[in-house]
């Protein structure tokens, strides 16, 4: 079967975030001074094909882990869906 994995890399809450406050200032500037909090990530489309969800799931994890997301620096979650 084919699924499609959108994963979400984000930095660590615990961690400066230097493009989101570069980002959050710029939006003040220009006078969107109501938003706060920026943080800048990164989303991640692959497209998978696997025997079973769980399977795709696990390939899925495999690859934030081993090359997509920073354990030291970044935290991802991600959504499964066929097609």
């Amino acid at each position: 079967m084919k699924y499609t994995a959108q994963i979400n890399v984000m930095p660590l809450k615990e961690l400066l975030d230097p493009q989101g406050k570069a980002v959050n200032t710029s939006l003040h500037n220009l006078g969107l001074t109501h938003v706060q909090d920026v943080r800048i990530g990164k989303r991640i489309s692959l497209n998978i094909d696997a025997a079973t969800k769980e399977e795709a799931e696990k390939m899925t994890h495999e690859a934030c882990k081993k090359l997509l997301a920073n354990p030291v620096m970044e935290a991802f979650d991600f959504t499964l869906t066929e097609g």
